[in-house]
């Protein structure tokens, strides 16, 4: 079973940047979907960005839009997401994630419950 490990997790002031990493055990490119979501407290867990590992094609939640971007390094398995302009709404704790959905669903606001896989999270706290 694949490992996902998270890191690159912290507090900043609003405005300030971050660069989460997340580390597969395996090739990134066996599964066809990898996404990060984040989940509040007292609230769902919700997709932040996702990635088609075939065609490269992204998807982004409209409050994050033009503020981050995902990325992955096959040669080093490892999925990023760039999170810039961060606000104290941002607040949570990032999940990665990947795994082998239908056709086209990766990049049409995936559920959480799609995923197979998830690594341990790692806390972003965005003050203001």
């Amino acid at each position: 079973q694949v490992q996902l490990v998270e890191s690159g997790g912290g507090s900043v002031q609003a405005g300030g940047s971050l660069r989460l990493s997340c580390a597969a055990s395996e090739y990134t490119g066996r599964h066809n979907c990898m996404g990060w979501f984040r989940q509040a407290p007292g609230k769902e867990r919700e997709a932040v960005a996702t990635i088609d590992t075939g065609d490269g094609s992204t998807l982004y939640a409209d409050s994050v839009k033009g503020r981050f971007t995902i990325s992955k390094d096959n040669a080093k398995n490892t999925l990023y997401l760039q999170m810039n302009s961060l606000k104290p709404g941002d607040t949570a704790i990032y999940y990665c994630t990947l795994d082998d959905l239908a056709f086209g669903y990766c990049v049409s606001a995936p559920s959480w419950a799609a995923f197979r896989y998830w690594g341990q999270g790692t806390q972003v706290t965005v003050s203001s």
